[in-house]
Protein backbone atom coordinates (compact mmCIF):
# COMPACT_ATOMS: atom_id res chain seq x y z
CA UNK A 1 0.00 0.00 0.00
CA UNK A 2 1.38 3.07 -0.87
CA UNK A 3 0.38 5.32 2.21
CA UNK A 4 3.19 7.88 2.56
CA UNK A 5 1.85 11.08 2.02
CA UNK A 6 1.19 12.26 6.00
CA UNK A 7 4.51 11.95 7.42
CA UNK A 8 4.39 15.91 7.53
CA UNK A 9 6.73 17.39 10.40
CA UNK A 10 10.79 17.59 10.79
CA UNK A 11 12.45 15.05 12.85
CA UNK A 12 13.11 18.06 15.11
CA UNK A 13 9.29 18.60 15.81
CA UNK A 14 9.61 17.92 19.47
CA UNK A 15 12.63 20.78 20.48
CA UNK A 16 10.61 22.96 17.70
CA UNK A 17 7.26 22.70 19.24
CA UNK A 18 8.13 22.55 23.30
CA UNK A 19 6.57 19.28 24.28
CA UNK A 20 6.59 19.34 27.87
CA UNK A 21 5.69 16.50 30.07
CA UNK A 22 2.12 16.80 32.25
CA UNK A 23 1.94 15.88 35.84
CA UNK A 24 -1.82 16.34 36.97
CA UNK A 25 -3.58 13.03 38.54
CA UNK A 26 -5.49 11.87 35.00
CA UNK A 27 -9.32 11.53 35.87
CA UNK A 28 -11.07 7.89 36.36
CA UNK A 29 -12.49 7.19 32.12
CA UNK A 30 -16.01 6.65 33.89
CA UNK A 31 -15.53 10.04 35.28
CA UNK A 32 -15.34 12.08 32.64
CA UNK A 33 -18.17 10.84 30.36
CA UNK A 34 -20.48 13.69 29.50
CA UNK A 35 -23.99 12.49 28.36
CA UNK A 36 -25.20 16.14 28.69
CA UNK A 37 -22.39 17.74 25.94
CA UNK A 38 -23.82 19.66 23.71
CA UNK A 39 -27.46 19.24 24.82
CA UNK A 40 -28.01 22.72 24.65
CA UNK A 41 -27.99 22.94 21.14
CA UNK A 42 -31.16 21.34 18.67
CA UNK A 43 -28.51 21.34 15.42
CA UNK A 44 -24.92 20.93 14.42
CA UNK A 45 -23.83 24.09 12.27
CA UNK A 46 -20.30 22.69 11.38
CA UNK A 47 -19.37 19.70 9.54
CA UNK A 48 -17.23 16.78 10.80
CA UNK A 49 -15.43 13.86 9.23
CA UNK A 50 -11.47 12.65 9.51
CA UNK A 51 -8.70 12.03 6.82
CA UNK A 52 -8.08 8.68 4.92
CA UNK A 53 -5.38 8.05 6.95
CA UNK A 54 -5.71 4.01 7.10
CA UNK A 55 -4.10 2.29 10.44
CA UNK A 56 -2.46 -0.68 8.82
CA UNK A 57 -0.59 -1.62 5.40
CA UNK A 58 -3.57 -3.88 3.82
CA UNK A 59 -6.07 -3.24 1.62
CA UNK A 60 -8.82 -4.09 4.12
CA UNK A 61 -7.66 -1.21 6.55
CA UNK A 62 -7.89 1.35 3.77
CA UNK A 63 -11.91 -0.58 3.06
CA UNK A 64 -12.33 -0.18 6.48
CA UNK A 65 -11.31 3.56 6.73
CA UNK A 66 -13.21 4.54 3.82
CA UNK A 67 -16.34 2.94 5.22
CA UNK A 68 -16.09 4.45 8.52
CA UNK A 69 -15.78 7.73 7.72
CA UNK A 70 -18.65 7.22 5.40
CA UNK A 71 -20.41 6.11 8.59
CA UNK A 72 -19.38 8.60 10.43
CA UNK A 73 -19.13 11.74 8.84
CA UNK A 74 -20.29 14.57 6.36
CA UNK A 75 -16.89 15.25 5.30
CA UNK A 76 -13.16 14.34 5.29
CA UNK A 77 -10.34 14.72 3.73
CA UNK A 78 -7.63 13.55 0.95
CA UNK A 79 -4.36 14.65 2.27
CA UNK A 80 -1.20 14.56 -0.77
CA UNK A 81 1.69 15.32 1.83
CA UNK A 82 4.19 13.87 0.07
CA UNK A 83 6.31 14.25 -3.29
CA UNK A 84 5.47 16.25 -6.69
CA UNK A 85 6.63 15.02 -9.90
CA UNK A 86 8.31 18.21 -10.62
CA UNK A 87 10.10 16.60 -13.57
CA UNK A 88 6.65 15.36 -15.58
CA UNK A 89 5.34 18.36 -14.84
CA UNK A 90 7.94 21.03 -16.61
CA UNK A 91 9.16 18.54 -19.16
CA UNK A 92 5.76 16.60 -20.03
CA UNK A 93 6.71 13.47 -19.87
CA UNK A 94 4.50 10.99 -18.32
CA UNK A 95 3.68 10.67 -14.29
CA UNK A 96 5.14 8.47 -12.37
CA UNK A 97 3.38 5.15 -11.79
CA UNK A 98 3.54 5.79 -8.00
CA UNK A 99 1.46 8.95 -8.19
CA UNK A 100 -0.71 7.90 -10.72
CA UNK A 101 -1.63 4.67 -8.64
CA UNK A 102 -2.25 6.18 -5.67
CA UNK A 103 -4.44 8.99 -7.19
CA UNK A 104 -6.45 6.24 -8.73
CA UNK A 105 -7.12 4.10 -5.84
CA UNK A 106 -8.42 7.08 -4.11
CA UNK A 107 -10.27 8.35 -6.82
CA UNK A 108 -11.89 5.29 -7.21
CA UNK A 109 -13.13 5.29 -3.26
CA UNK A 110 -14.65 8.75 -3.30
CA UNK A 111 -17.42 8.59 -1.05
CA UNK A 112 -20.65 10.08 -2.39
CA UNK A 113 -23.29 11.94 -0.70
CA UNK A 114 -20.47 13.80 2.31
CA UNK A 115 -18.55 16.92 1.19
CA UNK A 116 -14.75 16.62 0.18
CA UNK A 117 -11.30 19.07 1.26
CA UNK A 118 -8.81 18.22 -0.49
CA UNK A 119 -5.35 18.96 1.23
CA UNK A 120 -2.01 19.00 -1.02
CA UNK A 121 1.51 20.22 0.20
CA UNK A 122 3.69 22.23 -2.11
CA UNK A 123 6.88 22.33 1.03
CA UNK A 124 8.62 19.15 2.19
CA UNK A 125 7.83 17.76 5.23
CA UNK A 126 10.17 20.56 7.38
CA UNK A 127 8.53 22.84 5.48
CA UNK A 128 11.76 24.87 4.72
CA UNK A 129 11.93 24.01 0.52
CA UNK A 130 9.81 22.53 -1.85
CA UNK A 131 8.58 19.01 -1.95
CA UNK A 132 11.26 16.94 -3.54
CA UNK A 133 10.41 14.93 -6.86
CA UNK A 134 9.54 11.15 -6.45
CA UNK A 135 13.51 10.82 -7.02
CA UNK A 136 14.06 12.92 -3.96
CA UNK A 137 15.55 15.88 -5.88
CA UNK A 138 13.71 18.97 -6.46
CA UNK A 139 13.64 21.65 -9.56
CA UNK A 140 16.38 24.65 -9.46
CA UNK A 141 15.01 27.35 -9.64
CA UNK A 142 16.35 31.20 -9.03
CA UNK A 143 13.43 32.23 -6.63
CA UNK A 144 10.22 30.05 -5.62
CA UNK A 145 8.03 32.07 -7.81
CA UNK A 146 10.36 31.35 -11.07
CA UNK A 147 7.54 30.46 -13.87
CA UNK A 148 9.34 27.32 -14.00
CA UNK A 149 7.82 26.55 -11.09
CA UNK A 150 4.30 28.46 -11.19
CA UNK A 151 3.87 26.37 -13.95
CA UNK A 152 4.63 22.88 -12.61
CA UNK A 153 2.73 23.51 -9.57
CA UNK A 154 0.02 24.74 -11.21
CA UNK A 155 -0.30 21.33 -13.78
CA UNK A 156 -0.10 19.73 -10.43
CA UNK A 157 -2.94 21.34 -8.57
CA UNK A 158 -5.06 21.38 -11.84
CA UNK A 159 -4.67 17.48 -12.53
CA UNK A 160 -5.89 16.87 -8.73
CA UNK A 161 -8.62 19.13 -8.72
CA UNK A 162 -9.75 17.83 -12.04
CA UNK A 163 -9.41 13.99 -10.34
CA UNK A 164 -11.20 14.49 -7.19
CA UNK A 165 -13.64 17.03 -7.60
CA UNK A 166 -13.37 18.54 -4.30
CA UNK A 167 -16.01 21.00 -2.19
CA UNK A 168 -12.93 22.47 -0.76
CA UNK A 169 -9.43 23.15 -1.69
CA UNK A 170 -6.53 23.48 0.53
CA UNK A 171 -3.58 24.41 -2.16
CA UNK A 172 -0.38 24.31 0.03
CA UNK A 173 -0.42 23.24 3.58
CA UNK A 174 0.72 24.45 7.17
CA UNK A 175 2.61 27.29 5.36
CA UNK A 176 3.62 29.88 7.71
CA UNK A 177 6.33 27.40 8.84
CA UNK A 178 8.12 28.37 5.80
CA UNK A 179 8.12 31.94 7.45
CA UNK A 180 9.74 30.73 10.18
CA UNK A 181 12.20 28.12 8.80
CA UNK A 182 13.08 30.19 5.37
CA UNK A 183 12.50 33.46 6.15
CA UNK A 184 14.34 34.82 2.55
CA UNK A 185 11.73 32.99 0.71
CA UNK A 186 8.52 33.89 1.83
CA UNK A 187 7.57 36.97 0.05
CA UNK A 188 8.28 34.50 -3.31
CA UNK A 189 6.16 32.24 -1.69
CA UNK A 190 3.52 34.53 -1.36
CA UNK A 191 3.89 35.53 -4.95
CA UNK A 192 4.27 31.96 -6.22
CA UNK A 193 1.22 30.69 -4.47
CA UNK A 194 -1.46 33.54 -5.28
CA UNK A 195 -0.72 33.53 -9.31
CA UNK A 196 -1.13 29.57 -9.11
CA UNK A 197 -4.55 30.46 -7.30
CA UNK A 198 -5.44 33.21 -9.69
CA UNK A 199 -4.84 30.46 -12.26
CA UNK A 200 -6.83 27.90 -10.70
CA UNK A 201 -9.77 29.95 -9.68
CA UNK A 202 -9.98 30.59 -13.48
CA UNK A 203 -10.60 27.16 -13.93
CA UNK A 204 -12.90 26.31 -10.70
CA UNK A 205 -14.65 29.53 -9.89
CA UNK A 206 -17.07 28.24 -7.08
CA UNK A 207 -14.02 26.58 -5.64
CA UNK A 208 -13.58 27.49 -1.51
CA UNK A 209 -9.81 27.76 -1.51
CA UNK A 210 -7.51 28.25 1.34
CA UNK A 211 -3.34 27.59 2.85
CA UNK A 212 -3.23 25.60 5.92
CA UNK A 213 -1.70 27.48 8.94
CA UNK A 214 -0.39 25.42 12.08
CA UNK A 215 -1.93 27.14 15.43
CA UNK A 216 0.64 25.65 17.64
CA UNK A 217 3.01 27.95 15.63
CA UNK A 218 0.56 31.05 15.10
CA UNK A 219 -0.13 31.41 18.77
CA UNK A 220 2.59 31.72 20.88
CA UNK A 221 5.16 31.36 18.59
CA UNK A 222 9.04 30.31 19.25
CA UNK A 223 10.29 33.27 16.60
CA UNK A 224 12.09 36.43 17.80
CA UNK A 225 9.15 38.86 17.22
CA UNK A 226 6.34 37.17 17.68
CA UNK A 227 4.33 40.19 17.47
CA UNK A 228 5.56 41.56 13.95
CA UNK A 229 5.09 37.49 13.24
CA UNK A 230 1.62 37.15 14.18
CA UNK A 231 0.53 40.26 12.71
CA UNK A 232 2.02 39.26 9.04
CA UNK A 233 0.31 35.65 9.57
CA UNK A 234 -2.75 37.10 10.54
CA UNK A 235 -3.20 39.46 7.78
CA UNK A 236 -2.15 37.18 5.26
CA UNK A 237 -5.06 34.40 6.59
CA UNK A 238 -7.46 37.20 6.52
CA UNK A 239 -7.02 37.42 2.70
CA UNK A 240 -7.96 33.59 2.14
CA UNK A 241 -11.78 32.79 1.47
CA UNK A 242 -11.75 30.50 4.74
CA UNK A 243 -8.54 29.81 7.33
CA UNK A 244 -7.56 26.30 7.55
CA UNK A 245 -5.92 25.36 10.78
CA UNK A 246 -3.44 22.43 11.82
CA UNK A 247 -3.64 21.63 15.45
CA UNK A 248 -2.20 19.33 17.40
CA UNK A 249 -2.25 21.10 21.08
CA UNK A 250 0.28 18.17 22.72
CA UNK A 251 2.86 19.90 20.12
CA UNK A 252 2.62 22.75 22.85
CA UNK A 253 2.51 20.63 26.13
CA UNK A 254 -1.30 21.98 26.26
CA UNK A 255 -3.53 19.42 28.23
CA UNK A 256 -6.62 21.26 30.28
CA UNK A 257 -9.54 23.01 28.95
CA UNK A 258 -8.14 26.24 29.87
CA UNK A 259 -4.88 25.61 27.69
CA UNK A 260 -7.47 24.59 24.73
CA UNK A 261 -9.48 27.68 25.14
CA UNK A 262 -6.65 29.99 25.06
CA UNK A 263 -5.58 28.99 21.84
CA UNK A 264 -8.81 28.74 20.64
CA UNK A 265 -9.84 32.53 21.71
CA UNK A 266 -6.30 33.60 20.34
CA UNK A 267 -7.64 32.43 16.89
CA UNK A 268 -10.78 33.97 17.38
CA UNK A 269 -9.70 37.30 18.30
CA UNK A 270 -7.66 37.52 15.01
CA UNK A 271 -9.37 35.70 12.20
CA UNK A 272 -12.15 37.42 10.29
CA UNK A 273 -12.80 34.70 7.85
CA UNK A 274 -14.73 31.42 8.54
CA UNK A 275 -12.39 28.88 10.37
CA UNK A 276 -11.34 25.51 9.27
CA UNK A 277 -9.53 22.71 11.17
CA UNK A 278 -7.91 20.95 8.52
CA UNK A 279 -6.20 18.77 10.56
CA UNK A 280 -6.13 18.18 14.13
CA UNK A 281 -6.04 15.35 16.97
CA UNK A 282 -4.78 14.62 20.61
CA UNK A 283 -3.26 11.89 22.35
CA UNK A 284 -5.38 9.37 24.11
CA UNK A 285 -2.65 7.71 26.27
CA UNK A 286 0.96 8.56 27.41
CA UNK A 287 3.91 9.11 24.40
CA UNK A 288 7.26 8.13 25.45
CA UNK A 289 10.10 8.48 22.90
CA UNK A 290 13.32 7.98 24.56
CA UNK A 291 15.58 9.26 21.17
CA UNK A 292 13.60 12.80 21.81
CA UNK A 293 13.95 12.45 25.72
CA UNK A 294 9.74 12.95 25.57
CA UNK A 295 7.76 11.68 28.10
CA UNK A 296 3.73 13.16 27.46
CA UNK A 297 1.05 11.93 29.43
CA UNK A 298 -2.71 11.85 28.58
CA UNK A 299 -5.15 9.76 28.65
CA UNK A 300 -8.87 8.88 26.86
CA UNK A 301 -10.61 11.90 29.20
CA UNK A 302 -8.28 14.19 28.50
CA UNK A 303 -8.52 12.99 24.30
CA UNK A 304 -12.01 13.41 25.10
CA UNK A 305 -11.82 17.16 26.97
CA UNK A 306 -9.99 18.33 23.68
CA UNK A 307 -12.21 16.85 21.72
CA UNK A 308 -15.52 18.24 23.63
CA UNK A 309 -13.61 21.91 23.93
CA UNK A 310 -12.64 21.95 20.03
CA UNK A 311 -16.49 20.71 19.01
CA UNK A 312 -18.10 23.56 21.14
CA UNK A 313 -15.94 26.21 19.58
CA UNK A 314 -16.84 24.94 16.08
CA UNK A 315 -20.29 25.50 16.93
CA UNK A 316 -20.22 28.75 19.10
CA UNK A 317 -17.87 30.29 15.90
CA UNK A 318 -19.46 28.55 13.05
CA UNK A 319 -16.49 26.63 11.54
CA UNK A 320 -17.04 25.56 8.05
CA UNK A 321 -15.94 21.58 9.20
CA UNK A 322 -13.73 19.84 11.22
CA UNK A 323 -10.93 17.18 10.38
CA UNK A 324 -9.84 14.66 13.07
CA UNK A 325 -6.56 13.00 11.51
CA UNK A 326 -7.09 9.06 12.09
CA UNK A 327 -9.74 7.30 13.29
CA UNK A 328 -8.42 4.75 14.24
CA UNK A 329 -4.87 4.23 16.26
CA UNK A 330 -2.33 3.05 13.35
CA UNK A 331 0.06 0.89 15.31
CA UNK A 332 0.10 -2.01 12.34
CA UNK A 333 0.61 0.79 9.92
CA UNK A 334 3.34 2.07 12.27
CA UNK A 335 5.46 -0.90 12.62
CA UNK A 336 6.35 -0.90 8.81
CA UNK A 337 7.45 2.53 9.06
CA UNK A 338 11.31 2.26 8.25
CA UNK A 339 13.19 3.08 11.52
CA UNK A 340 14.24 6.33 10.78
CA UNK A 341 10.67 7.26 10.56
CA UNK A 342 9.20 5.42 13.64
CA UNK A 343 10.39 7.99 16.07
CA UNK A 344 8.16 10.39 13.86
CA UNK A 345 5.17 8.73 12.92
CA UNK A 346 4.53 7.44 17.23
CA UNK A 347 3.92 10.79 17.47
CA UNK A 348 0.31 10.23 16.21
CA UNK A 349 0.36 6.85 16.44
CA UNK A 350 -2.73 7.07 19.38
CA UNK A 351 -4.72 9.25 18.24
CA UNK A 352 -7.94 7.52 17.03
CA UNK A 353 -11.02 7.29 18.36
CA UNK A 354 -11.09 3.59 17.99
CA UNK A 355 -7.86 1.82 19.10
CA UNK A 356 -5.93 -0.47 17.44
CA UNK A 357 -8.09 -3.80 18.96
CA UNK A 358 -11.06 -1.76 17.47
CA UNK A 359 -12.34 -0.83 20.91
CA UNK A 360 -14.00 2.49 20.77
CA UNK A 361 -12.78 5.26 23.10
CA UNK A 362 -14.89 8.05 25.15
CA UNK A 363 -14.09 10.45 21.85
CA UNK A 364 -16.14 7.91 19.45
CA UNK A 365 -19.47 8.66 22.31
CA UNK A 366 -18.43 12.18 22.22
CA UNK A 367 -18.32 12.43 17.94
CA UNK A 368 -21.42 10.88 17.43
CA UNK A 369 -23.63 12.91 19.85
CA UNK A 370 -22.57 15.71 18.18
CA UNK A 371 -22.57 14.39 14.59
CA UNK A 372 -25.86 12.78 14.73
CA UNK A 373 -27.63 16.56 15.90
Amino acid sequence: MKNKFKIILVITVVCMFGCTKHNENQPNKDDCVNIDFFSEYNSRDFNMGFSTWAYAPTEESVVDTYKFIGENSDIYSEHIDYKIPWNAWINNLPLPLEFTNEIDSRVSRKISNIKLTLSVSLLNTNRSDLATDFDGSIPSYNALNDAVIENAYFKHIQYLATRFQPDYLIIAIEVNELKIKSPPKWEEYKTLISNVKARIIQEFPELKISESLTLHNLYQPEVSSPEAYINEMVSYANSMDFVAISYYPFFKGQHTKDDFQKAFDFLHNHINKPIAFSETCHLAQDLSISSYDLFIESSECEQNLYLESLLANAQEQKYEYVIWWTHRDYTQLWLTFPDELKDLGKLWRNTGLVTDNGSKRITHTTWNLVLNK
